[in-house]
């Protein structure tokens, strides 16, 4: 309860009541900004308000501060881009962990707790098949269709895709594939396949065209064998 309340006061202030115009003043400004002040004012003021601990009055203060530091931090890069948001966005995270491990005197069970998943074969197996399924799955999938690859590059001037959209693609639909058949949820993967399905090429040739759905497609049937193999091997072995 008291991480979610942390973590409700987090999205109202920087999603819900932070205006865009709030934002350029503050990446025009940065540290001159009322408005900066005034938004790490409100995450920690939402924090009090929402946890209802009046006692806790270094609650909202270690909110405020810390979310001006790491506000300011992202406003000092050179870019603002999805890596910065993302570390921005992490940092507040652990920040609301960390009250919220202390409020709820949690701290010394952190050890135990890591200790006990890693002593869990569960959890052991579904960590090492997300990681094969978004590492070394792409890597085997990207060398088996290699030479189709080449073929079909060779065949084009233009490019057959955007830069890493297929690889992003691909781990993308594992996961989901995966997160499926872990769930129970096997008539999901149908639908899955079908949305796939509609996949089609504009291309005055129809050869190119049809290689390209081919190469798609065998793509697509490698990346599910493997994952629903994974996934099924990963039931067998953990539940």
């Amino acid at each position: 309860m008291i991480f979610l309340q942390l973590f409700l006061a987090h999205i109202l202030t920087d999603f819900v009541f932070q205006t865009s115009k709030g934002v350029k003043q503050k990446q025009k400004k940065k540290a001159k900004s009322i408005f900066l002040y005034l938004h790490a004012f409100l995450a920690g003021f939402l924090s009090y308000l929402l946890l209802r601990d009046w006692d806790q009055i270094f609650v909202p203060i270690v909110i405020s501060v810390t979310h001006y530091v790491i506000d300011l931090w992202k406003l000092n890069q050179k870019k603002d881009n999805l890596k910065y948001f993302l570390l921005d966005q992490l940092l507040h995270i652990i920040i609301i962990i960390i009250v919220w491990l202390y409020l709820s005197s949690s701290f010394e069970q952190i050890g135990p707790g890591f200790i006990q998943l890693l002593d869990s074969n569960p959890f052991l197996s579904v960590l090492i098949a997300y990681l094969l399924i978004i590492f070394p799955v792409g890597f085997i999938i990207g060398k088996a269709t290699e030479k189709w690859h080449d073929e079909i590059l060779n065949n084009t001037k233009e490019p057959l895709s955007l830069k890493a959209a297929g690889r992003y693609i691909g781990i993308f639909e594992r996961i989901l594939v995966l997160t499926f058949i872990l769930t129970d949820n096997f008539s999901a993967i149908g639908f899955l396949i079908a949305a796939k399905s509609i996949l089609r090429f504009a291309d005055k040739n129809e050869a190119s065209a049809r290689k390209q759905t081919e190469y798609v497609l065998i793509g697509t049937l490698m990346s599910f064998s493997i994952t629903i193999i994974i996934g099924l091997l990963v039931r067998h072995i953990a539940f």
